[in-house]
């Protein structure tokens, strides 16, 4: 009890503080909000319209959380955002209780709070993209399921199916690819797994059949040729990416937690078939990921939950090396200077051109903060995991104090007022000017 009333705070500086301090980011944030609002205003819940015209990239969930919200009276910054930011805290939840029930109290606690505070997943809990609900989706899946790793219950199965039904309303066929592992890591059990697919297909089916009855082939073909086959192995979608990409991506994804990924690759025993399973998740994803000819950085969150829970078994039985470890992560708090004076620019113009002095002053402050750190783990593992999570908070409110204001300059919602788009105007503020004058707008002459 004690411990969730002292995480409550950091709770709402993390997910909530600041939701609505800046416009919304990028060209697919306006683009969905826009559908969400567009489904809440005609009450057609099945096709997903953009500019007036039927658009099946995604599949409907978040729309639908969109949508719901625009029905309760929030805002047009908030509408989209709050719902991701609810099911992200949601799930943290739901993280730490079944890690606990699986692997005890310490290790639960220690996974949750890296995954609560690392970058990525931090990040895409802000915006109203399809990446975290169904990464949220497909992680509480495999959580499920490892009940049944554990023990056989096959009831078990019937909701982790339902929830994988979820993450395929979220995100397209994606996590069923992912879930591979799963069928290898209960082998001896894989006669069951016909519950896992009727749990999946009972949830996900309906809004898949309703939107093929009425569109046909354009569904179809959009859906599924273009934007799952044709993203795989094309490049006209234009975000083609070399093999290793992921690579840096993880890493990211990861801050500042990114050196205890060496655990992952810990010898220790995968008979265990949970550990297998957590450990195939994350192998598994990042090759199928890097194989695909197209890459974002998002595809790469459904990855993340997972590597945090094995990180968080893994830790507490390592032996006193992972002290440096520890350090090391502490001590990368200190980027935080570097990237709040990057982030503007890299938003606006890409990582690769943005431009920003790491501050001298900063290492002396992550050499600190990775002392500190060492010394609390050799005193308690727990005490040095809380110890990074306390400083990363504290490093997330530098971040939005001093970012968000030149954040919004970048995003439509100061020039919301215009009635026609500049020529030579981004594709984000585009779409951003498109989803604040709630109608296309036209070129300016």
């Amino acid at each position: 009890m004690l411990r969730t009333l002292a995480s409550l705070p950091a709770i709402f500086i993390l997910y909530f503080y600041g939701l609505s301090a800046v416009g919304l980011l990028g060209p697919d944030e306006p683009r969905y909000a826009f559908i969400g609002r567009d489904m809440a205003a005609s009450g057609d819940w099945v096709t997903p319209r953009l500019w007036g015209e039927p658009w099946f990239e995604k599949p409907a969930l978040l729309y639908w959380m969109t949508g719901a919200s625009f029905r309760a009276g929030l805002g047009d910054d908030l509408a989209p955002r709050l719902p991701v930011a609810l099911a992200s805290v949601a799930f943290l939840i739901f993280y730490y209780v079944q890690l606990r029930r699986e692997f005890g109290d310490a290790a639960a606690a220690t996974a949750t709070a890296i995954l609560g505070t690392s970058a990525g997943w931090l990040a895409y809990s802000q915006i109203g993209v399809t990446d975290l609900p169904m990464s949220a989706a497909f992680a509480a899946s495999m959580l499920v399921a490892m009940r049944w790793l554990r023990s056989g219950a096959r009831r078990e199965l019937i909701l982790a199916g339902i929830l994988l039904g979820v993450a395929v309303l979220a995100k397209g066929l994606v996590p069923l690819a992912l879930a591979a592992p799963l069928a290898w890591a209960g082998h001896k059990r894989r006669r069951d797994l016909w519950m896992l697919a009727a749990g999946c297909l009972a949830c996900a089916l309906p809004w898949y059949a309703a939107v093929t009855a009425r569109h046909g082939g354009a569904f179809l073909d959009e859906f599924f040729l273009k934007h799952h086959f044709g993203r795989y192995t094309a490049d006209a979608l234009q975000h083609v990416q070399p093999f290793w990409f992921y690579a840096p991506v993880l890493a990211g994804a990861l801050l500042p937690w990114s050196p205890l990924l060496a655990l992952l690759f810990r010898r220790d025993d995968l008979r265990d078939s949970r550990r297998l399973l957590l450990f195939l998740w994350v192998v598994w994803g990042f090759l199928f990921f890097s194989l695909s000819r197209n890459k974002l950085p998002g595809y790469l969150l459904p990855l993340v939950p997972g590597a945090a829970a094995l990180i968080g078994v893994r830790l507490l039985e390592a032996g006193t090396a992972v002290r440096w470890l520890l350090g090391a992560s502490a001590g990368l708090l200190a980027s935080v200077f570097w990237i709040a004076r990057i982030l503007p620019d890299a938003l606006a113009q890409g990582l690769f051109d943005a431009r920003g002095q790491f501050p001298a002053a900063a290492v002396f402050l992550g050499l600190a903060l990775g002392a500190a750190a060492w010394y609390f783990a050799g005193r308690s593992r727990s005490a040095a995991v809380a110890f990074i999570a306390i400083a990363a908070t504290v490093a997330v409110v530098y971040i939005k104090v001093r970012t968000y204001p030149a954040l919004d300059q970048i995003t439509a919602r100061p020039h919301a007022e215009r009635n026609c788009v500049p020529a030579g105007t981004s594709r984000s503020l585009e779409y951003g000017l498109y989803f604040y004058a709630g109608r296309k707008l036209p070129a300016c002459e």
